[in-house]
């Protein structure tokens, strides 16, 4: 760390900065030690054998309804279905790998978070790990979150930022409407018109031949299984069905929790507060939790990335408090009103915009 080192502070310096919470920080340390001695950093194994060998009974369902069925229109959209509720479901499993939230040690961590993302879903664990850190580490920070990329060049966001967009007289799409074509440039197109082909790019720019091995086991799994019963076009017809059912799962899920939520420039703010500002909940139930992977606890997902996720509920009571004592909201609420407050924010941030542009 010493090429790190500036200087030192001298005694009748502040050692925290006026942008951060000091109390705050400290208390959360305490929380942080208590989560410890409760035991919630560590894994049930059994939980997640479990949720894999669901993935893989999806998987080995979706083949055996064509196998069994045949390949007429029924059982290829049941196929379809089912591969898409694997391929989501694995998707949940990849992101408690790649946190290193089920095994000890990170080795076995990485290793099966090959398995799963590379392997299940064809895609690289170095690609999600290097977006996935940034977004922990700075989440809803513009230029600094690679989750909100998409402002300014497709949506405008946050109501600071749109703000900021419009009286700059900047215009690359029309914001005003982005709340209706979020519907065509979304859920459906995330997937399998962005990151199918990106990932790609990634691994051969980066010469990640470790992810690109396990992402060509992944194709070569579906063509072996899948081409003897529908053949090449019939495959791709089912792949990108796939990919599209996955991507609208996926959107709705990992949006609901941010984009409502606060949207800024980077403002040096504590950790704590960072991420509290920036996530929101949706309320427990059985079906929520699997639907989300558990991402309905974003609070306690992100104040606790490395927490395996069947401990959230038993930490959540905790945070509520954190938040209580110190004024900060802790929100929760329906799912189907968190996908609506999706349209409902980028309704207001577009009408920002519009109002900053014209008149500002």
């Amino acid at each position: 760390m010493n090429s790190l080192l500036i200087g030192e502070l001298s005694p009748e310096q502040p050692s925290f900065e006026p942008t951060k919470n000091k109390e705050l920080i400290y208390e959360f340390r305490e929380l942080q030690a208590t989560v410890e001695r409760m035991g919630l950093m560590k894994a049930n194994h059994v939980f997640f054998l479990l949720y894999l060998l669901h993935i893989l009974l999806l998987d080995v369902a979706a083949w055996l309804t064509l196998w069994v069925f045949g390949t007429s229109f029924v059982p290829f959209l049941l196929c379809a279905v089912l591969l898409s509720t694997a391929q989501a479901q694995a998707g949940w499993l990849q992101h408690d790998l790649g946190h290193l939230s089920v095994f000890s040690t990170s080795t076995w961590n990485h290793l099966l978070h090959h398995f799963v993302i590379g392997h299940l879903k064809g895609a690289p664990a170095s690609w999600w790990n290097h977006l996935h850190f940034q977004h922990h580490a700075k989440p809803n920070c513009f230029r600094k979150d690679p989750d909100i990329n998409m402002h300014p060049f497709f949506f405008a966001l946050g109501k600071i930022l749109s703000v900021e967009l419009g009286r700059q007289k900047k215009k690359y799409m029309p914001y005003n409407h982005q709340h209706k074509y979020f519907f065509l440039i979304g859920p459906p197109a995330l997937l399998p018109l962005y990151f199918q082909w990106y990932i790609f790019y990634f691994v051969f720019q980066r010469k990640k031949w470790v992810d690109l091995a396990w992402m060509i086991s992944f194709y070569a799994r579906i063509s072996l299984t899948y081409v003897p019963l529908l053949g090449l076009k019939g495959l791709l017809g089912l792949f990108f069905m796939v990919r599209f059912l996955e991507s609208n799962w996926f959107v709705w899920v990992t949006q609901m929790n941010h984009i409502p939520m606060h949207i800024d420039h980077d403002r040096n703010m504590d950790w704590v507060s960072t991420q509290l500002q920036a996530t929101c909940n949706v309320h427990k139930s059985a079906f929520n939790d699997w639907f989300s992977g558990h991402l309905n606890f974003q609070i306690e997902h992100h104040l606790f990335p490395m927490m395996p996720r069947h401990n959230y509920h038993k930490v959540a009571p905790l945070v509520q408090s954190l938040c209580a004592k110190h004024g900060i909201e802790y929100q929760s609420k329906p799912l189907f009103s968190a996908f609506a407050d999706i349209i409902y924010s980028l309704k207001e941030s577009g009408q920002l915009w519009l109002d900053a542009y014209l008149h500002q």
